[in-house]
């Protein structure tokens, strides 16, 4: 089967700076595939030069097996990207800006699909207002359609929600997980790391432009994070004394302790009752993707 996106150890420095340092991923096709790091981490450029807008000074990118370079107008005609900055032209209607964007690859009669994504994308009502009149969360769902307009089979999202209100975020994502049904490869970055541990099937983290890990979200999780936190309200509030080693902490009221197993929630509240100790609140906190990327980013140099 043939990678949707294959960057083949790819390295790019701005002057002293090295943004990329021997980058290498396959994302597979119909892959629903998270892009995850801090805010300098080479993110912003790897995508760029996945979409040939930043030349890489080594290694090389292929989409569905296109050479971004050596077969760029191919490869661009098989990608689509959500840039993460608000880039729009302030002359045209919403329907105008998509139909001139759709002029761009050569489509013709592509109304049908436009209305669609329109519709979609909950702009009907600002299809004919000019581009500057919209707000900032408007125009990044214009700028998600102008992304989708010639149907490409892979999808970049860079910060699609960021700024965007609940309403939008659901429903853009509803959108997409049925493009992602349909078939289409979908590469996400974002800040919002429920949002990836939500749809996404594998991450790649970055961190100073290398890829510090890579596998899949369950893997990852399971893999990086050990045990489970259980917290709980109590009456009177003190633990029992075998139980105190547990104890990790104490926050708004609530004994933290840090427990293996499931099982060992039973060799808890044993002890509770036999001290007459009554629960008030309890809350079993599991190990999600937001403790991965804490604990990556503390501890790799």
């Amino acid at each position: 089967m043939t990678a949707a996106i294959e960057v083949n150890q790819v390295c790019k420095c701005f002057g002293p700076v090295c943004a990329l340092d021997h980058v290498g991923l396959e994302i597979q096709e119909g892959e629903f595939f998270a892009l995850l790091g801090p805010n300098g981490a080479g993110k912003t450029t790897l995508i760029n030069v996945i979409a040939g807008l930043t030349i890489a000074d080594s290694g090389s990118v292929h989409i569905m097996g296109q050479h971004v370079v050596h077969h760029y107008r191919q490869a661009r005609r098989l990608l689509g990207v959500v840039p993460q900055e608000l880039v729009f032209d302030p002359f045209f209607t919403v329907r105008e800006a998509l139909e001139i964007q759709s002029g761009y690859y050569g489509i013709r009669g592509n109304g049908a699909w436009i209305h669609e994504i329109i519709e979609r994308l909950d702009l009907a009502d600002k299809a004919d207002v000019n581009m500057r009149a919209l707000s900032g969360g408007m125009k990044r769902r214009v700028m998600v359609a102008q992304a989708l307009v010639h149907k490409p089979p892979v999808i970049i999202l860079d910060e699609p929600t960021a700024g965007v209100d609940v309403e939008l975020r659901q429903s853009l994502w509803e959108f997409i997980r049925q493009l992602n049904q349909a078939g289409h490869t979908i590469v996400l970055t974002t800040h919002y790391l429920e949002e990836a541990e939500a749809l996404c099937s594998r991450v790649a983290m970055l961190k100073q432009g290398r890829i510090i890990a890579l596998n899949s979200m369950q893997q990852l999780i399971a893999v990086m994070t050990t045990g489970y936190t259980l917290r709980l309200r109590l009456q009177p509030d003190q633990l029992p004394v075998a139980v105190q080693e547990k104890q990790t902490g104490c926050h708004n009221g609530f004994h933290e302790l840090k427990i293996d197993a499931y099982a060992q929630i039973e060799s808890v509240l044993a002890e509770l009752r036999q001290a007459h100790i009554q629960i008030l609140e309890m809350q079993l906190q599991q190990p999600d993707l937001e403790d991965v990327f804490v604990d990556l980013m503390r501890h790799y140099v």
